[in-house]
């Protein structure tokens, strides 16, 4: 007998395997495992009492009684969009909470900055900040936006492109006293180097040259914390990675004279709840403001090292406030 109940998310992981036509490509995409992703298949063939997917080497495909329930979960999730536009009508200005997720950087380090300011002019905004280690699952409802560095392709997720991250080496003026300023990426070698965890394993992904590096240098230090790692830098503990923009942040942190390592991309990704409110879409307009390349050059396409931006760029009290 099928079951009265069914569990949404199972079909939404469901609808997330039939669209991308693998379970590896769903599990990343949602931020499970692919034998939980494969177990919650299972599970809702077993409430349905059919077969949904046929699993092969090439991947998955569906049966007709996965089209049609295909075709009812997308119908299900048109609904549940169609609800939260028409109750954007009902919206009460900007009073009201959002919830904005994010991996240690960007949020934690350069909006913080000029975020007071938005919060005195929106004071009956609710704002709850979470920073995780891992992306956050907006779909499960973790959060109601998040940055992230790959583009979301959930039809349920929107997300704008917010500009470009340069990680670039910094050391503070007393340990280049001490130890000499390397003069190529190579001569990093002996240095003492402080790493983010978050990078341990993205290097390998980012580019040859930023995972042959890795293998030559030496870290003294690594950390899931962007401020224990921009404190011990700044206080003389070695060289360090992070995007140019720390340069804007922190006089104490020298740029040095050396190539960007990677440049990454990163979007702003937002539910369909958060479009239809109005505090949500001041918001984001506020977050846009923020990372416009005019005013804001380290998040521009191209690289240009700090030492020829930093004495002209506008100080952060004259960056939109919201």
């Amino acid at each position: 007998m099928i079951s009265n109940k069914l569990d949404w998310d199972k079909l939404r992981i469901f609808s997330a395997v039939a669209e991308l036509g693998s379970m590896t490509a769903a599990a990343k995409q949602v931020g499970e495992s692919t034998p939980t992703i494969s177990r919650k298949i299972d599970d809702l063939e077993d409430s349905l009492n059919c077969r949904l997917v046929v699993r092969s080497t090439r991947g998955i495909e569906l049966t007709e009684a996965g089209k049609l329930v295909l075709k009812r979960a997308i119908a299900m999730s048109e609904e549940t969009n169609a609800l939260l536009a028409e109750m954007s009508d009902v919206d009460q200005a900007a009073a009201g909470d959002l919830r904005i997720a994010s991996t240690d950087g960007v949020l934690s380090h350069w909006l913080t900055q000029s975020l007071p300011q938005y919060l005195a002019k929106n004071n009956q905004l609710e704002l709850h900040i979470n920073i995780l280690e891992r992306e956050a699952d907006l779909l499960n409802g973790e959060a109601d936006m998040s940055f992230v560095f790959s583009k979301p392709q959930h039809r349920d997720l929107h997300s704008l492109r917010m500009g470009v991250l340069h990680y670039m080496f910094f050391a503070s003026a007393s340990y280049l006293e001490t130890y000499g300023r390397p003069d190529s990426l190579f001569d990093l070698q002996g240095h003492r180097c402080l790493l983010h965890d978050a990078y341990v394993n993205q290097i390998d992904r980012w580019s040859p040259k930023a995972s042959e590096l890795k293998k030559l240098l030496r870290f003294s230090l690594v950390t899931n914390s962007g401020t224990v790692l921009k404190e011990v830098c700044a206080n003389g503990g070695g060289i360090t990675l992070m995007p140019s923009y720390v340069a804007e942040l922190d006089d104490r942190l020298i740029p040095l004279d050396l190539p960007e390592l990677v440049p990454l991309e990163f979007w702003l990704s937002y539910t369909q709840r958060v479009q239809g409110l109005s505090r949500g879409r001041k918001f984001i307009d506020w977050i846009r403001s923020q990372f416009e390349t005019e005013s804001n050059p380290w998040f521009a396409e191209t690289f240009v090292h700090p030492k020829h931006w930093k004495s002209d760029a506008p100080p952060r009290s004259d960056l939109k406030a919201g």
